[in-house]
């Protein structure tokens, strides 16, 4: 089984390279735009695991870089049987402030490339009649909330996407989840150490390796959509009917949060 995994080099995506690896006994294509980081990642993995790594630098924020991808995935003969779409960004700024650069780099991140591999890939599984696509969605695909407009827009657009792209390609042999979960507790975004700290304790947030542990279980065993957390499933419904005054409220006080 090879698996491809974007976003590999740190974070959300390294512990899905890890537990792959490691759970599943998986050879691992990984793709992250942290070249050295990569690198070191993929000799660990091959070393502690026994498993056969290839690290393949890509910026994924590129238009073509999907076809890129594949291509370079057909001239080397990879049979990819695992989708891993992982990589992402997160930023907080009014919309009107950010430069055009920053949401073109998040739009074709989170919407274009995850779409294009999706499509390439997908039809490949689809003929052989087996394979596994997981995008990572989020909570905030629920929320309208200032600041990170672009961010929540994508996460939508992932997660109504891969729910459609299961009913097409479920009866092909093909399972695709997606996963939106609420905080996870990393870097991407830039929250203060102690407040990462209170927020795992307070079980807000989901440590990532307890969150890639439950994604690969519900991918293999073909489910379509995951929210962890009981908390996070009793939130649902409250982030879709947020009233404005604390949508405005919560604009005054989140970037004093930030690093």
């Amino acid at each position: 089984m090879l698996s491809l995994v974007t976003g590999a080099s740190s974070g959300i995506g390294l512990q899905y390279a890890t537990q792959l690896a490691r759970d599943y006994k998986s050879d691992l294509l990984l793709v992250s735009n942290q070249e050295k980081e990569l690198q070191s990642v993929a000799d660990d993995l091959a070393a502690i695991y026994g498993v056969k790594t290839i690290a393949k630098y890509a910026d994924l924020s590129k238009q073509d870089s999907a076809e890129e991808l594949y291509q370079y995935c057909k001239n080397e003969n990879l049979e990819v049987d695992v989708l891993i779409n992982d990589a992402g960004v997160f930023f907080f700024n009014p919309y009107v402030e950010t430069k055009m650069s920053r949401i073109e780099l998040m739009l074709n991140l989170h919407v274009v490339t995850v779409a294009k591999l999706c499509r390439l890939f997908g039809e490949d599984m689809a003929q052989r009649g087996k394979g596994y696509i997981l995008n990572m969605s989020s909570m905030s695909a629920w929320m309208a909330m200032p600041g990170i407009q672009t961010y929540n827009a994508t996460k939508a657009f992932i997660y109504n996407f891969s729910k459609s792209l299961w009913y097409e390609l479920k009866p092909k042999g093909v399972n695709v989840l997606v996963m939106a979960p609420g905080a996870v507790d990393t870097a991407l975004f830039g929250l203060a150490p102690n407040l990462r700290k209170l927020a795992v304790a307070l079980t807000v947030s989901i440590p990532p390796e307890k969150l890639v542990k439950r994604a690969l279980k519900k991918l293999f065993k073909g489910k379509k959509k995951d929210t962890p957390g009981f908390i996070n499933w009793l939130a649902t419904p409250i982030l879709k009917h947020t009233p404005d005054w604390i949508v405005f409220l919560a604009m005054k006080y989140v970037g004093k949060y930030q690093k």
